[in-house]
């Protein structure tokens, strides 16, 4: 087998080229269509929110949020928001462009999540808020984080962009927060190419979004008395993933598979695979992730680039945010170490979970993934 194998490919096998011929022959293409406006109530229902708000992509949802948040509660210039250091650096840049400090948390060994004993360390009285992200496919411990920010008044902010239809003791990933936040981008059970959503409960918090998403309108449509951002999403984005939603359970139910028969297949090479449940949920595997025993004399860029040479396409684990060069030029980091998240990024790595996937290709990779041993 001498095929390029990618990390994700979408199947667009449902009624995505329906609804967007109905944009076309509607003349609808831009914001604010009948798939938008469907999208935004069928997915804060489906999540156990009362309202969405679709916007351009998931750090945009995070970024409007933010702004809307600091606006309605109050929030000062460079109040802290504590965020998982291993992590996308969306929630980090958010924070920054929002004049709010983020405050990074080293993650668990086991789940690769916030690990939630090392929260309060964190916790001083500039402290506001607290970003749950549910990290490749398995949630973070909710329960433990609604406990903090209730002891010392928190908000939360939930990142479920790689949760979709994922739960947590069975209530559904992204009905925790004050605002939860998805992204539809391509590589998401939901995917619309790019996209994403803000849910929320709080009728004034999704004013406060709606407003600042769409460039600070008001009732005189051209009079501004602040500065926004134009984030809204277009029809036909909304119509892709309108049709990508009426498919999530044959999603999920892929995913589970390819995450299953690759726990069988590498179960016993020298490394710690994704963890595939946990108490309170089975990992939903939107991605499937090997980090290298201490003891394996090759690093995970050395494995992925010998799978590359076969034709695997792989991805590197997230690179810490209290090691990113921007944030330190910006002088954000507290030059403390957070062991876990450098060790995995270190060894580390993902391996194609791609709906396309046969279990022929599943069986091919596993097989190159054992001969690196």
């Amino acid at each position: 087998m001498n095929e390029f194998i990618p990390v994700f490919e979408p199947i667009l096998d449902g009624n995505e080229k329906k609804y967007l011929s109905e944009c076309i022959e509607s003349g609808w293409l831009g914001s604010n269509g009948p798939f938008v406006k469907q999208l935004e109530t069928k997915f804060s229902t489906f999540c156990d929110q009362k309202y969405g708000s679709c916007v351009t992509n998931g750090t945009a949802a995070l970024e409007v949020s933010m702004r809307a948040m600091k606006d309605l509660f109050k929030w000062n210039d460079y109040d802290e928001i504590i965020i998982p250091t291993f992590n996308i650096i969306s929630a980090a840049q958010a924070c920054i462009y929002n004049k709010l400090k983020p405050v990074f948390v080293d993650c668990e060994s086991e789940t690769w999540n916030i690990d939630t004993s090392k929260i309060e360390q964190y916790i001083n009285k500039r402290t506001k808020a607290i970003v749950i992200v549910h990290i490749y496919g398995l949630p973070s411990d909710v329960n433990k984080i609604i406990e903090i920010s209730q002891k010392y008044n928190l908000k939360i902010i939930e990142d479920a962009a790689q949760a979709h239809a994922q739960t947590y003791y069975g209530k559904k990933c992204g009905s925790f927060g004050d605002v939860a936040t998805f992204s539809f981008f391509t590589n998401k059970h939901i995917a619309s190419g790019e996209g994403g959503i803000v849910l929320t409960s709080n009728k004034e918090l999704l004013d406060k979004i709606n407003y600042y998403k769409n460039l600070c309108f008001t009732k005189e449509r051209f009079i501004h008395e602040d500065l926004g951002w134009n984030l809204r999403m277009t029809n036909l984005q909304a119509a892709v993933a309108c049709a990508q939603m009426e498919k999530i359970e044959k999603t999920i139910s892929k995913k589970l598979h390819i995450g299953e028969l690759y726990q069988k297949l590498l179960k016993n090479i020298p490394a710690q695979l994704s963890k595939e449940q946990m108490p309170y949920a089975h990992n939903h595997y939107w991605i499937f992730g090997i980090v290298l025993n201490n003891d394996v004399k090759f690093s995970a860029k050395e494995a992925r680039e010998k799978l590359a040479l076969r034709g695997i396409e792989t991805r590197p684990f997230f690179y810490p945010m209290h090691l990113q060069p921007v944030l330190n030029k910006l002088g954000i980091n507290d030059n403390k170490k957070r062991i876990i998240s450098e060790n995995i990024y270190q060894r580390g790595f993902y391996i194609p979970t791609g709906l396309t996937l046969t279990d022929d290709k599943i069986e091919y990779i596993s097989m190159l993934i054992k001969n690196l041993f």
